[in-house]
């Protein structure tokens, strides 16, 4: 097999110690797409499956070393963004973006823990808009995301509105937070609604879905599919994780990203 078979992913995320959420999420999905994780760490957290207590930012120079090491040695074919930790991260990364402006991105707005803890204040929220969103290939907000990053949208087709005016692509709103029978992503673009997901709403509350829903999107990215099916395929990916999902501590349930991988028996 030629070395440049299997496309990477590169995704720059936080370390979660209860391997829910974070970079091992990112891992597991970007590998059962088919394709490399090349991990960049940003920050490690310490965290369960209840809350974060603590985040520690790496050192920005560390990050951009990471990085550029795996750039400029293999062939990388998505970027995913998920927890940054600091402003300072969020502008290395811009000048990452910059320098390869043909890869797509997909960015995961993170801005609190599933326990309440905000892990991305004003500041890092201004900076995300301004040098993140214009490289966005797919934005991927909950429904609360999405309202605290459009300050100016009375509702979530207003909110998708100005966040494709900051430069994104495609905006897909997850509706796993709205009190509705089903969960309705919509997915936004050309300055319209494009289609609407419905899923099942399942019993629990699940830890790192949305860190598997947009790793998933950039490793389909990565084998060649386009926005669209990346994003439908993604979502079918993410609801099997959750559905065949397990309860390991006190809190929500991990999303089971291999359940593939088990026979019908087991």
């Amino acid at each position: 097999m030629s070395q440049y078979k299997i496309p990477v992913v590169m995704s720059f995320a936080g370390n979660d110690p209860s391997g829910g959420a974070g970079i091992q999420a990112d891992i597991e999905a970007i590998a059962s797409m088919g394709a490399q994780a090349a991990p960049v760490i940003t920050a490690l957290t310490v965290q369960d499956t209840q809350n974060v207590q603590r985040v520690v930012p790496v050192e920005p120079t560390l990050v951009v070393e990471q990085a550029r090491a795996v750039l400029e040695d293999m062939p990388v074919a998505a970027f995913k963004i998920g927890l940054t930790g600091s402003v300072e991260i969020i502008e290395v990364i811009h000048s990452i973006l910059h320098d390869y402006p043909d890869i797509p991105v997909v960015l995961d707005p993170i801005l609190r823990a599933g326990g309440g803890t905000h892990l991305s204040g004003e500041e890092m929220q201004s900076a995300m808009r301004e040098l993140l969103f214009p490289y966005a290939t797919v934005l991927t907000p909950n429904s609360e995301e999405a309202r605290a990053l459009a300050h100016e949208a009375d509702t979530l087709d207003a909110c998708a509105q100005e966040l494709l005016d900051g430069g994104c692509e495609l905006v897909l709103i997850t509706g796993s937070h709205e009190n509705s029978e089903t969960v309705d992503n919509r997915l936004y673009g050309n300055h319209r609604l494009l289609e609407t997901f419905s899923w099942d709403r399942l019993p629990h509350s699940y830890h790192g879905s949305g860190c598997t829903l947009a790793s998933s999107i950039a490793g389909l990215l990565a084998q060649g599919l386009e926005p669209f099916t990346a994003i439908h395929e993604a979502q079918e990916y993410t609801w099997e994780s959750l559905k065949h999902g397990f309860r390991l501590g006190l809190g929500q349930h991990h999303p089971n990203r291999l359940f593939w991988a088990r026979s019908e028996e087991e």
